[in-house]
């Protein structure tokens, strides 16, 4: 008789490269977790701050008074979404220029951030909750 029975170094080993398997696919499945494109992150965004035909021209496009550009109607899309999730799916550099951004336009453009507001956030959840985060700082 020639039993087939698994030698406990065979079993073992059998294990391993499960548990391994297991282990590579949950890591891939949270490093595929979504995030924004990056390819518009070496825009220089102090140029667009400080030129108003091109801070207008993005901020039409935002609030759907002018046609947008490929970089601006990624981030359009992607705007109700990162405030709902605290820009979770954002890079680094995103999270920096949009609070750069932030509060530019907070100090320098009140009527385009009123209008930002009333398109994006008409219940001021999103600028209160960006408030409080920001006062502690």
């Amino acid at each position: 008789m020639n039993s087939r029975k698994l030698q406990p170094h065979t079993f073992i080993m059998k294990l391993f490269w499960l548990a391994a398997i297991v282990t590579i696919a949950l890591v891939v499945n949270v490093s595929a977790e979504e995030k924004y494109t990056t390819k518009y992150d070496n825009i220089n965004i102090d140029e667009i701050l400080n030129s108003e035909r091109l801070f207008k021209n993005y901020h039409n496009c935002l609030v759907d008074k002018g046609s947008c550009t490929p970089d601006v109607r990624e981030l359009k899309k992607d705007l109700p979404d990162a405030l709902q999730t605290e820009c979770s799916k954002c890079s680094d550099v995103q999270k920096k220029t949009a609070d750069k951004v932030i509060k530019f336009i907070r100090e320098n453009k009140k009527d385009e951030w009123k209008e930002l507001i009333e398109k994006y956030d008409p219940e001021h959840k999103y600028e209160k909750r960006y408030e409080a985060n920001h006062s502690q700082n």
